[in-house]
């Protein structure tokens, strides 16, 4: 695992257009959404930064869905990465009890329209798919015991950033939240289809 912060995506940015699987096959595009806030999160199932933030990621949609359109993309190489295969995509959404929809960038395209860089990673537009808000859930990260164990010590994952952020965006205001970047897992690109920015 190489630890990762976001691009930071230039605020204003206009959301990149998307036509994605989801975990039940069918596609879901970015225009399905026109006229509403939209949350684009690049999630993954096996990365323990997404692990740590996966039960707040379930209360942010609960809490948001009516007003927010929310959607998490997985963008990575499952072929080198099998935990994160849409079969184990459509468990972890069970398992996790996500309301919003979990789609497969099997291109990776998407994540590099994007600048996504690591898992988590958040975009969130306002009605008119402009963005306002890229960077953290929160400030908690997962502790390191080990290679590949991990725990909570330093606090449970609430959202408090991408929140206070939403709500602005809701409210029709600037978003004066201090963005900060995310910080997770590097998207694992196929061979040879690394971005320049990766």
């Amino acid at each position: 695992m190489a630890l990762t912060p976001s691009t930071m995506l230039e605020l204003g940015t206009a959301a990149p257009d998307f036509a994605l699987p989801d975990t039940d096959g069918n596609t879901v595009s970015r225009g399905d959404f026109a006229g509403r806030p939209l949350l684009v999160m690049f999630i993954c199932n096996h990365c323990p930064y997404v692990k740590h933030v996966a039960p707040e990621l379930k209360r942010v949609g609960d809490d948001y869905g009516q007003n927010v359109a929310v959607v998490a993309i997985q963008s990575n190489d499952v072929a080198n990465y099998p935990d994160d295969s849409p079969a184990k995509m459509k468990q972890e959404k069970a398992e996790r009890g996500y309301a919003f929809p979990y789609l497969y960038d099997e291109s990776q395209q998407v994540a590099k329209a994007y600048t996504a860089a690591c898992t988590p990673d958040f975009f969130l537009f306002d009605a008119g798919h402009r963005l306002a808000y890229r960077g953290q859930l929160d400030e908690t990260r997962p502790h390191r015991i080990s290679s590949g164990n991990y725990d909570d010590r330093n606090g449970l994952a609430n959202g408090k950033d991408l929140r206070a952020a939403l709500d602005q965006v809701l409210a029709g205001q600037s978003v004066t939240v201090e963005q900060v970047p995310s910080m997770g897992c590097n998207i694992k690109w196929k061979p040879g289809n690394e971005p320049a920015y990766a």
